[in-house]
């Protein structure tokens, strides 16, 4: 009866050191990976036993011009007929709200090798130049009409990666890779400083028409005022590695 109770007593004691090692229930973390690239987030994860958390995440990337311009110009320059996008001045930022569940596979609370499916909406701030021909019966007096507007897309997902605490209450999470598959959807528009002549109107729906990138769709519209490009489509995204930093409490 005694070693029962010196055993239990030991086990309480180790459990007891566990808990005060480990830290409290609560995370609050960003990805260092992403914030170097002007994509801002921050994410509270919390424990709901020694198995499972629930966290929610939200990213913002201020507006600016393309990131990787140079790899995004050859995907569209193979995949696209892409000729009348100006990428120069091309701009985009974003929001995005991520609501996450994690399975851990190790002992401690919110600690080891995990599994983590989302859910997530999104939101795309884009300004897409087009070129166009202002006066076809002129010759080539190319100029550009930048259109304006936002691309929603909601998407679910899954991923894998490893957290661990490395110290006293800092947290180191290793995203290894996953992905994501959804639908999107948004309306872009050209507002003329001008009314655009017949010639002009015709150019631009040309070169709008020329845009394609399936599976994605695009209606487009264009009168002496502007024009209005709607798009609509599957979303998919891949989610490779990151490293995020995180204080837990």
């Amino acid at each position: 009866m005694k070693k029962i109770l010196m055993a239990l007593l030991v086990m309480m004691a180790v459990e007891a050191q566990s808990q005060s090692l480990i830290g409290g229930n609560n995370i609050i973390k960003t990805n260092l990976s992403s914030d170097i690239l002007n994509n801002y987030n921050l994410t509270y994860e919390r424990s709901l036993n020694h198995f499972m958390s629930l966290s929610l995440s939200y990213r913002s990337m201020p507006k600016s011009t393309l990131p990787f311009k140079s790899t995004i110009k050859r995907y569209l320059d193979s995949y696209t007929n892409s000729s009348d996008i100006n990428l120069d001045d091309f701009q985009i930022g974003n929001t995005a709200i991520t609501l996450e569940g994690r399975f851990y596979l190790g002992l401690q609370k919110m600690s080891g090798f995990y599994i983590a499916p989302y859910i997530r909406n999104s939101n795309f701030d884009l300004s897409v130049p087009i070129k166009y021909n202002a006066d076809p019966t002129k010759g080539n007096t190319e100029t550009v009409g930048t259109f304006n507007g936002t691309v929603s897309a909601n998407a679910v997902g899954a991923y894998f990666g490893v957290q661990y605490q490395i110290l006293t209450k800092v947290v180191l999470d290793l995203w290894i890779a996953g992905g994501s598959y959804g639908t999107s959807s948004g309306v872009l528009k050209f507002n003329s400083a001008i009314p655009l002549p017949a010639e002009a109107q015709a150019s631009l729906k040309d070169a709008l028409d020329q845009i394609k990138a399936d599976p994605f769709k695009l209606k487009s519209t264009v009168n002496a005022n502007g024009g209005t490009a709607d798009m609509s489509g599957p979303w998919a995204g891949f989610r490779g590695l990151g490293l995020t930093v995180g204080i837990r409490f």
